[in-house]
């Protein structure tokens, strides 16, 4: 994989990266990666409010299929690892922890003359404090057979780290599934973890249909999200997708909200009646992305004023 530099300092400070940072990424945090890559990892995280160099994604080398041409070429796919779905429940502030992975029966088995030891299942556990104090668990199940990458297109051999770690690699994705169970909105997108080794295919985009772009007062949390999906959507790229979730989350929020200074610290940001400094929707979102939100604030602050005359 070539990792010729062309990359200038004028781009570099379009993404607002500094040379400093800039040879970290490419000698410690992504070594041997294309230029290219690395900076698409950069934006991915930029766009999620993380640091590029605590590696919250990893850069996977992937044989990708098109469906429409039935061709298929290695690229570099920006994943999150099983981390980054640690940070965002982290940052939910109502993740509870989580329990030790448990295994079922260990299996021999034999794949293409290579001989492996394997769990055939894993159950793993993360717990989330919900609105009333209570705190409900949330279990996945995963299977070895279903998860494991081959070594290669040809065999069902697993590969190096399947055959290595079958035990720590099946937790790896269990653990993925359960925080994606407990908490949606960190989005459905595989981690590196489960994606390792394996094949993407790229499938056909429906195209969406045009829609009614009447704006019309809210009055409860369904006709907040319709205000949402009824402004003209500029961007379709997965950033954006996942940044819709965080939006979707905001809206649910203010939904939820009954006076107007949380309103005002979800949307503004500050130091909350617990002592602690949190970002607002200003903080997190740009742009159309932006309007929308102080839109669905507005509205809300509204009725929550008018039911107060």
């Amino acid at each position: 994989m070539s990792t010729q530099n062309t990359i200038t300092s004028e781009i570099l400070q379009q993404h607002g990266i500094d040379e400093a940072t800039w040879s970290a990424l490419k000698s410690s945090i992504y070594p041997g990666a294309r230029d290219e890559s690395v900076l698409m990892a950069v934006d991915y995280c930029r766009a999620r409010q993380l640091d590029p160099l605590m590696k919250p994604v990893h850069l996977v080398p992937m044989l990708v299929k098109d469906a429409k041409t039935g061709k298929s070429e290695w690229r570099d796919v920006v994943m999150p690892g099983v981390g980054l779905y640690r940070i965002q429940a982290d940052r939910s502030e109502n993740y509870a922890g989580s329990g030790e992975p448990v295994f079922g029966d260990a299996i021999e088995g034999e794949f293409n003359g290579v001989r492996v030891r394997y769990p055939e299942w894993c159950k793993y556990s993360v717990f989330k404090k919900m609105p009333d104090g209570s705190v409900v668990e949330f279990v996945a199940r995963e299977y070895w057979l279903e998860n494991y990458a081959t070594a290669g297109k040809d065999t069902s051999a697993p590969n190096a780290m399947w055959k290595k770690r079958p035990y720590a690699q099946l937790a790896k994705c269990c653990e993925a599934q359960a925080l994606r169970k407990a908490w949606p909105e960190t989005g459905q997108q595989p981690t590196a973890e489960e994606m390792e080794g394996k094949a993407l295919d790229i499938t056909d985009v429906t195209e969406m249909s045009s829609v009614d772009t009447t704006v019309r007062p809210p009055t409860n949390k369904t006709s907040l999200n319709n205000l949402i999906s009824t402004r003209t959507q500029a961007q379709t790229d997965t950033d954006t997708k996942e940044l819709s979730a965080l939006l979707a989350g905001f809206t649910e929020k203010i939904s939820d909200s009954q006076n107007i200074d949380e309103m005002d610290l979800l949307f503004s940001g500050g130091v909350w009646p617990d002592g602690k400094r949190r970002p607002g929707a200003v903080n997190t979102f740009s742009g159309e992305m932006l309007e929308k939100a102080r839109d669905v604030y507005e509205m809300r602050r509204n009725e929550i004023t008018d039911s107060d005359k």
